[in-house]
């Protein structure tokens, strides 16, 4: 048997070509590794197997020169899994993140993604991950759509307009056949002109898109509404302005009311057991340092305010052990905290194509390892 180890590196042009921006084919693939999930057919870190990832931070203050000090997004990161059913592999995304990179016509995070064989170890692919990433991030609201969200929706209110709100709404429009009205708010005219422009130019569907001024403008009469939006203000959505029936779309922050949250909707999760590693991992209060649904969530459940079978993972209603939406009238919340599985199944498959078309570059890692 050869001891012979190569590997497939790719760079950004090679897996556009692939197919990494296909948001269709990634939602398919998202409900796909949403099934595992459900099934238990995966592992990521930490003691309790769902942990996002381990994080290094920086001091404010060093007394070693070269040492980076902490400031706005800036991190390293590994978010590593194990992804069972036909992928089987084994990998993790790493990514350095600095807000500071955008000065210097860098994205504020700069990502790669590998693949290891989950039997050996062995690497299998070294691949660019921004567009991993991004498109993967943007598919969620569309798979939580397709079994959340009213199958005749036909308004959708955009809250933030950046990138991610780009990619979520290629998933929402993906899944959700019925839209024809799109609303945007962006505190920025800029990026909600451009985001404007984008789904007049690709989603002639869309008959009309209309730049509202405020979050409630862009959440009344909305079917769906996502949310995605940064910065220490957290946008505010007041129960009274939701229509009966909205799916709420949450891969970012979000200010909600208790008593609504808790007892006038439906609240559902990608992996609550990832937050219960949040739990472990940072101190409470944890909306504090978590500017998510969920860590919420985490901080009411602690204060007796609720308990954690009021929650539901879209995982369970994918795999058929849980229903999707019940009725016309009820409003359901879906936060998302973002799970490496996603990076990894969504690569490989990447990964794969490539090979089909025969992109990228073989690397030999060895062609036989050096023993001592």
């Amino acid at each position: 048997m050869s001891s012979k180890v190569d590997f497939l590196y790719l760079d950004e042009p090679q897996m556009v070509k692939a197919g990494v921006t296909d948001m269709h084919h990634c939602v398919e693939v998202m409900e796909e590794a949403f099934h595992l999930l459900g099934q238990g057919d995966y592992v990521m870190g930490g003691k309790n197997h769902n942990s996002h990832g381990v994080k290094i931070t920086f001091p404010k203050e060093s007394p070693f020169p070269n040492m980076p000090l902490d400031g706005p997004d800036r991190r390293f990161m590994a978010m590593t899994a194990y992804v069972g059913g036909r992928f089987n592999v084994a990998g993790e995304k790493w990514y350095g993140s600095n807000r500071e990179n955008l000065s210097k016509g860098l994205p504020r995070s700069i990502l790669m993604v590998m693949l290891n064989n989950a039997d050996t170890g062995a690497p299998i692919a070294l691949m660019s991950g921004n567009l991993i990433s991004a498109v993967r991030t943007g598919a969620i609201p569309g798979v939580g759509a397709k079994y959340l969200a009213r199958k005749d929706s036909k308004v959708c209110g955009l809250i933030g307009a950046g990138v991610i709100s780009r990619t979520c709404f290629m998933s929402l429009v993906d899944t959700c056949k019925s839209l024809e009205k799109v609303k945007i708010y962006d505190v920025f005219p800029a990026p909600a002109e451009k985001l404007a422009a984008f789904i007049k130019e690709n989603y002639p569907q869309i008959k009309e898109v209309e730049l509202v001024s405020s979050i409630e403008a862009c959440v009344r009469g909305s079917d769906v509404i996502n949310a995605a939006t940064s910065g220490k203000n957290l946008p505010y959505i007041d129960e009274s302005w939701l229509k009966k029936g909205a799916y709420v779309s949450l891969p970012a922050g979000i200010e909600l009311k208790q008593d609504f949250v808790l007892n006038r909707a439906r609240r559902v999760v990608d992996n609550w057991a990832m937050y219960e590693a949040w739990s472990e991992e940072l101190p409470y209060p944890w909306h504090d340092a978590l500017d998510l649904i969920g860590s919420y969530y985490l901080d009411w459940i602690k204060e007796g305010a609720m308990t954690a079978d009021q929650i539901e993972n879209l995982g369970d209603i994918v795999a058929g052990k849980l229903p999707g939406r019940q009725n016309d009238d009820e409003i359901i919340l879906f936060g998302m905290g973002g799970l490496p599985i996603y990076d990894v199944s969504w690569g490989y498959e990447i990964y794969q194509k490539a090979k089909e078309m025969g992109l990228g570059t073989m690397l030999n890692l060895w062609e036989s390892p050096y023993l001592y």
